[in-house]
């Protein structure tokens, strides 16, 4: 029989034996079950686009997944998170992150960098290293792409944010976070020059095709709306 004393993030016997990418696709569900506003659940084909694979395969690693009594699924109906399952996503997420802070400020990684290798690193299951390295790095919030971190007790603060493509022009306002953390992405952000908490400054939008021209440190720059909408300001 085992025993948590601690109560964080206690492992089951689920975890035990939940491979690399079944930890994949229950962070990729947590993420899309946040983003969505339907809260019926997240669709196949809205999984399968997001992990770039095909319908059938998602079908298969769900079945597996609904086995081990981590989500709710029927064939051609929504998908939701166990509360097993969610504690767990997160626990995935937390390691994630510090490991893109730990990149970040103590490796000199690059912004763009981080996220590849730290995809790597979050199978490490060892709590007593995620344990130091959070002590480490003196408890971060926020991760290097400006997303929360999830505490020990599987906690994650919410913070109220906008996008950029909401903003009005006129306005001044900071970026706090991004949506996209692809290399592509985050290499277009730094040659137009943000970064996180960038002031920038809405000079014009254009209703057409939602394109935002902004200034940051005086240089000006026309984002289009995917852009705009990828960035995350307060």
């Amino acid at each position: 029989m085992m025993v948590c004393t601690i109560g964080y993030f206690c492992p089951d016997n689920n975890m035990e034996t939940r491979t690399s990418t079944e930890e994949n696709y229950l962070k990729a569900l947590y993420h899309l079950s946040v983003e969505s506003t339907d809260r019926g659940g997240v669709g196949t084909n809205e999984l399968a686009a997001h992990l770039l694979l095909k319908p059938a395969t998602v079908n298969d690693m769900l079945k597996k997944l609904r086995d081990k009594g981590l989500v709710n699924y029927e064939k051609y109906g929504k998908i939701r998170l166990t509360a097993a399952a969610r504690r767990q996503a997160l626990e995935v997420i937390r390691r994630h992150r510090l490991w893109e802070t730990f990149l970040y400020e103590k490796l000199e990684f690059t912004w763009d960098e981080v996220h590849e290798v730290a995809e790597q690193l979050e199978h490490i299951r060892s709590a007593k290293l995620i344990e130091k390295l959070e002590k480490f790095l003196d408890y971060p919030r926020f991760d290097p792409h400006g997303d929360a971190i999830p505490n020990a007790k599987g906690e994650i603060e919410k913070i109220a944010r906008r996008t950029l493509s909401e903003a009005q022009a006129g306005e001044t306002c900071k970026i706090v976070a991004v949506r996209d953390n692809s290399a592509s992405f985050l290499q277009y952000a730094m040659k137009v020059g943000l970064g996180l908490s960038s002031e920038i400054k809405i000079i014009s939008k254009q209703d057409f095709d939602g394109s935002v021209e902004i200034e940051v440190r005086r240089k000006r720059s026309v984002v289009s709306q995917k852009f705009a909408e990828n960035v995350f300001i307060m």
